[in-house]
């Protein structure tokens, strides 16, 4: 019997197949070149290769992608015909619930797999990333920290464990572990670009936008290459540091040059482009019809069922581009959901919130946009994404205050925000604006 790097045993594997393994977990892990096309190859040489099926339909799973996601389901049936191990039946049992989409009901199954066999990277890996499409900041970190202590220095694969426990620590608000164990992870493997985006997180959930400049230019040959899964992640990362500082011109640059240099349709980098043209947007720039070539590429992901953040973010491209029809469409969605899945539950409590919140602000609502975001901010960590994705949120909630002549909502927003990030030029600017409302419209609400 064959194993894997860590010990685990791998049914159905052949010598050939299993060196087309180990790379397809390698890219997984540091986010670079095709681990799906490397599984492929290596059911090619062994196709009764169990754990290449399930690496397999868990890269596609968690893709957020329609047509991924029934592909997924197609190769989980068909491993499930394929002799299989424990760990192998424990990661097929949490696929169901996953490919259901039950996302909560999957992770607390990858929870006792992980528990049960804490060297199994995959499963730590596909269980990390399901609390993150879940927004659970506990788990990112606990998830690691409860099998940090059965890894060693000398295992491969170690450096990447720290790299996920940066994240959970920095989602966790714990900036300055969370910066420690990432730059140990990129320190011990410059191309794990999961860690150094973990810190960049940190210096963005601490208004350090200069020195996130700095980050990012320092490091970006390790993670900047065009296979490189989080490339667009990290320059829209970038980006926001530059608007940060009020270098819209910069942040422009990057997203015409880099984020939709390729116009990717991978729904990860349709999500930064929306959120990085919403942004711009707030900042009072006028991003023209490029819009709509991203609006085009949400039509094949955006289906109101799938996956909520997502269709989150083809609205705001929608919106953009003027569909107002294609908006409505995801929201007779999300008012007729019923609770038949999470994330079905997560549709109309909190994307419907979030989507008439933003329509309400594109179309000049500004009272209507506070009334719909100021309480949906509460509860949108419970679909997904990170506290910097979801800062969008409050963005538009604050500038929407501004906007309607709100001054004291505008005041308040202010001074929250810059309670926060103390050192944010952009929010020394928001509260700046917010007091000279205050001086004209002393009585608004």
């Amino acid at each position: 019997m064959f194993t894997d790097r860590h010990g685990n045993a791998l049914t159905g594997a052949t010598p050939s197949a299993k060196v087309h393994y180990d790379d397809a977990v390698a890219a997984f892990n540091i986010y670079t070149g095709d681990p799906v096309a490397l599984a492929e190859a290596a059911i090619a040489e062994a196709p009764a290769f169990t754990m290449a099926h399930i690496l397999q339909a868990y890269l596609l799973a968690t893709a957020t992608e329609p047509a991924a996601a029934e592909a997924a389901r197609a190769i989980a049936a068909h491993a499930r015909t394929l002799e299989t191990n424990d760990r192998e039946r424990s990661l097929l049992a949490a696929l169901d619930p996953l490919l259901a989409n039950n996302w909560t009901v999957a992770s607390v199954a990858l929870d006792q797999h992980n528990m049960r066999h804490p060297l199994d990277l995959v499963g730590l890996q596909v269980g990390h990333l399901t609390d993150f499409f879940r927004g659970n900041a506990r788990n990112l970190r606990d998830r690691i920290a409860r099998a940090l202590p059965f890894w060693s220095e000398d295992l491969p694969g170690y450096s990447f464990v720290l790299g996920m426990y940066a994240f959970g620590l920095e989602e966790s608000g714990d900036y300055a572990r969370a910066e420690a164990h990432g730059r140990e992870a990129v320190a011990r493997e410059p191309l794990d670009c999961w860690a150094h985006h973990a810190v960049a997180h940190v210096m963005e959930m601490q208004g350090r936008s200069a020195d996130g400049i700095g980050w990012m230019q320092t490091r970006e040959p390790h993670w900047s290459t065009g296979g490189n899964f989080m490339r667009i992640h990290n320059w829209w990362h970038k980006a926001v540091f530059h608007l940060d500082q009020a270098q819209t011109s910069d942040a422009v640059a990057i997203y015409d040059r880099e984020v939709r240099e390729d116009e990717s349709a991978t729904a990860a980098d349709l999500i930064d482009a929306s959120a990085l043209l919403w942004r711009l947007h707030l900042a009072g720039c006028d991003v023209g019809d490029r819009w709509t070539e991203v609006a085009d590429c949400w039509e094949a992901h955006a289906d109101g069922t799938l996956y909520p953040f997502n269709d989150w973010h083809a609205a705001m491209a929608y919106l953009g581009a003027g569909r107002l029809g294609s908006v409505e469409r995801l929201l007779a969605h999300y008012r007729t959901a019923d609770a038949s899945s999470e994330t079905a539950r997560w549709a109309r409590e909190t994307g419907l919130p979030l989507i008439e919140g933003f329509a309400a602000f594109w179309r000049g609502a500004h009272e209507e946009a506070v009334a719909k975001l100021y309480p949906a901010r509460y509860i949108a960590n419970s679909f997904g994404g990170s506290h910097a994705q979801r800062d969008v949120i409050d963005l538009t909630l604050a500038e929407a205050a501004l906007r309607g002549g709100l001054s004291a909502a505008a005041a308040s927003l202010a001074n929250e925000r810059l309670a926060a990030k103390p050192h944010s030029p952009a929010n020394r600017a928001l509260r700046s604006r917010s007091r000279t409302l205050a001086k004209t419209t002393p009585l608004a609400a």
